[in-house]
């Protein structure tokens, strides 16, 4: 079974457009936010500093079924897969309260790169900690 992580977010008047809904590109920086406190602030720092190892988006995928308003709180679900030696598949959904669906769906291909911008293995750190 897969794990999944739980990352609330406020949506405040400036996430929005004139209408009060939500600004669509919002949703990468609130997936990106979730991503991090899954992977973790220190690891990631860590792997920069000692290792000179990061992440980048290669592909994303966004799917809007409902739009997401000012005032709402909503949980960012996210759960992960490893694709390889160098790549994880992120999958993280937008629920509002009460919701029967998934608001927006995304779907996140990250890849690792070392500091020239070469792919890199996905670091052991990295592996034991999301995978076990």
């Amino acid at each position: 079974m897969t794990k999944i992580y739980h990352h609330p977010v406020q949506i405040y008047y400036e996430d929005t457009d004139h209408s009060g809904v939500v600004y669509h590109p919002n949703f990468l920086k609130y997936f990106e936010r979730a991503r991090e406190h899954v992977i973790d602030s220190d690891r990631l720092a860590s792997l920069w500093k000692d290792h000179g190892l990061g992440f980048a988006v290669y592909k994303a995928n966004l799917i809007f079924q409902e739009g997401v308003e000012f005032a709402d709180i909503i949980d960012i679900r996210t759960t992960v897969k490893l694709d390889g030696k160098y790549k994880t598949l992120w999958r993280q959904e937008v629920w509002r309260a009460n919701a029967t669906k998934a608001a927006v769906i995304g779907d996140i291909e990250m890849v690792c790169m070392d500091k020239q911008k070469r792919l890199h293995p996905l670091p052991d750190e990295f592996m034991i900690a999301m995978f076990g």
